[in-house]
């Protein structure tokens, strides 16, 4: 199985950008950034980076998923140091990671809209694997910290969209792996909450409190290891379970719901897997959103 584990394993730990929203600036989670892990397991002991290149070319949908002349290009990367502790936690291997996702957006309303900038500052203080026969079970606690450098508190001096978000998010997730023969069929689901934005621009001479509502997000896969060589397919859903509310009111138009699959194909290269994926998006209401195509590299380092 070890030639399915370091590229699939050391995958799915991680949550950071996602794409613009109509009413805010970014999704709580990158949706279907997982695609192509091991969402319940963990890597052997040891220490791995992970780069995760992520790209889509979008359109503003409405309500009834009607697209807009709004258009927006945006790429993140994201990479991440994880240790595997090889400490054992209530039966459970124990891992923590961090990561710092740096993004490009580029939206078609102005010139000189593009901009280059850090998201948000991931923290992963406990994600805790339990082997179970041929399954894999996964719980995980990931922090977003508010210090994107622009937001919708503080946006960028060129103008454009800024980089992050003003507020802190909390995601506990589970996830679920079976692995066996090359097999890897996985689900992951994420609950996502956060602070407030108390001065969310809205002018230059006003701002207000904005707190975005929650969300939960899957992510799945299926794949089987064929050599050096990785197969399957994969699919993602985001629904906002919550309206935004503006000064304690709540906003019509911002409840999003998202939903896309695709191909995945990966191939190891001595001790460094990579993983690509493609998903076609299948639903989308209130928000930006189209194809996606991400490229994940995986490192262990020690």
């Amino acid at each position: 199985m070890k030639k399915i584990t370091y590229a699939a394993l050391a995958a799915g730990v991680v949550f950071a950008a996602g794409q613009a929203g109509a009413s805010e600036l970014w999704n709580q989670h990158l949706r279907g950034s997982d695609i192509g892990g091991a969402l319940g397991a963990l890597p052997p002991a040891g220490v791995y980076f992970v780069d995760d290149n992520y790209y889509g070319a979008f359109s503003l949908d409405n309500d009834k998923s009607q697209s807009s002349q709004l258009k927006l290009d945006v790429y993140v990367n994201i990479p991440i140091l994880l240790w595997s502790t090889g400490i054992k936690i209530l039966g459970a291997d124990y891992a923590v990671g961090i990561a710092q996702p740096f993004d490009y957006t580029n939206l078609n309303y102005a010139a000189d809209s593009d901009h280059w900038g850090t998201f948000n500052t991931v923290l992963i203080p406990a994600a805790l694997s339990w082997t179970l026969g041929d399954f894999r079970v996964k719980g995980q606690l990931a922090i977003a910290v508010d210090d994107a450098s622009s937001s919708p508190s503080s946006l960028p001096a060129r103008g454009g969209a800024g980089s992050g978000n003003a507020y802190n998010t909390f995601e506990p997730s589970i996830g679920a792996s079976y692995l066996k023969d090359g097999w890897n069929a996985s689900v992951a689901l994420r609950y996502d909450t956060s602070t407030a934005d108390d001065s969310h621009y809205v002018s230059a001479t006003k701002n207000e409190k904005y707190q975005s509502g929650d969300q939960i997000s899957t992510d799945w896969t299926f794949t089987k290891a064929l050599g050096k060589w990785t197969v399957g397919a994969g699919a993602y859903t985001q629904s906002q379970i919550e309206r935004d509310q503006i000064n304690g009111v709540s906003t019509a138009g911002t409840s999003r719901v998202n939903a896309g699959a695709g191909p995945i194909v990966g191939y190891q290269f001595g001790g460094i897997g990579v993983t690509a994926n493609y998903d076609h998006q299948i639903l989308n209401h209130n928000d930006f959103g189209g194809d996606v195509f991400q490229v994940r590299f995986v490192v262990p380092l020690y």
